[in-house]
């Protein structure tokens, strides 16, 4: 049968930028390994196939694929599910107001709200499913050899390496700015999962190339085609318990723009809000623009 497929950008607001996504609207029917094949074929960081929701009350289930495996959330595939969905299923609403879409995830249900437009880029936000959690620290050393850098390019600021999650881990690597973050080199032999924290090392400073950024970042991973992810939505999710843990911001609501796939020539920005109460971080979301790039049907 033929099954609809969109590819969109993702985290960025023209195309050709941004985080690049396939969606499969059609996926009843496909099995693990089927769906596995078509992600390869995509060979994207990753792909979506929707599915009809358990809960009637929801949108839709998505399932994610890399090339090499199946995750139970990512950001950017979220954020461009939510934003083809709602285009797809009420065109009508453009440029009216904001549209409600609850996505079954294997983390969970998340909520977004999308800012539909008629034209152009439309802007999609999320509730973290799960609040992000810590799972461990990491050796500076061991980083910077993986990274070629040197040891004191590691750290800032009271900012030292740290495993976290929020449905996904990531290794979180502060560095000392651009110049640093710029020279990173990854050797692919040196990123295993168990090396990396899990699915990759999230390099981050506070130098950054946008006036309005507060973060630019770098994501390199053995799992990702070429090494290296233009916009992960999932290590973002995860860095607000970062930020909550080295800055310790006061209560009340925070929101951070995170620039990253510049030196891919994939310009993207990711916005993180942090809700903070009592000295805790009480919630967090992720949001960013996505816009349709091209259509077509798998004949499968």
């Amino acid at each position: 049968m033929a099954r609809r497929f969109f590819t969109l950008d993702v985290f960025a607001k023209e195309p050709l930028a941004g985080n690049p996504l396939a969606v499969v609207i059609d996926a009843e029917g496909l099995d693990d390994a089927q769906m596995l094949r078509i992600a390869r074929e995509f060979n994207l960081s990753e792909t979506v196939f929707v599915l009809p929701a358990r809960n009637p009350v929801n949108t839709a289930r998505i399932r994610i694929f890399t090339p090499a495996m199946e995750l139970p959330f990512a950001g950017h595939p979220t954020v461009g599910s939510a934003v083809l969905l709602a285009s797809l299923r009420a065109p009508e609403l453009a440029g009216t107001r904001d549209l409600t879409v609850v996505i079954e995830e294997e983390v969970g249900d998340v909520s977004c709200t999308v800012r539909l437009e008629k034209r152009g880029a439309s802007f999609a936000y999320f509730h973290l499913p799960r609040l992000p959690e810590k799972i461990g620290a990491a050796d500076a050393r061991t980083l910077a050899d993986a990274l070629a850098l040197d040891e004191k390019d590691i750290g800032f600021d009271g900012h030292t390496p740290v495993v976290w999650s929020a449905g996904t881990p990531f290794c979180f690597v502060p560095v000392s700015g651009l110049d640093a973050i710029a020279r990173a080199r990854p050797d692919a032999q040196k990123l295993t999962p168990a090396a990396a924290g899990g699915r990759g090392l999230w390099l981050y400073t506070r130098e950054t190339r946008e006036a309005d950024s507060a973060v630019h970042a770098r994501m390199f991973s053995a799992m990702m085609p070429g090494l290296e992810d233009p916009a992960t939505g999932g290590a973002a999710a995860a860095f607000a318990g970062v930020a909550h843990a080295f800055e310790k911001p006061e209560d009340g609501e925070h929101a951070l723009v995170i620039e990253q796939g510049y030196e891919m020539g994939r310009p993207s920005r990711i916005t993180l809000g942090m809700s903070v109460q009592g000295g805790a971080l009480v919630a967090a979301t992720i949001g960013g623009h996505a816009v349709r790039v091209s259509e077509g049907t798998l004949a499968l």
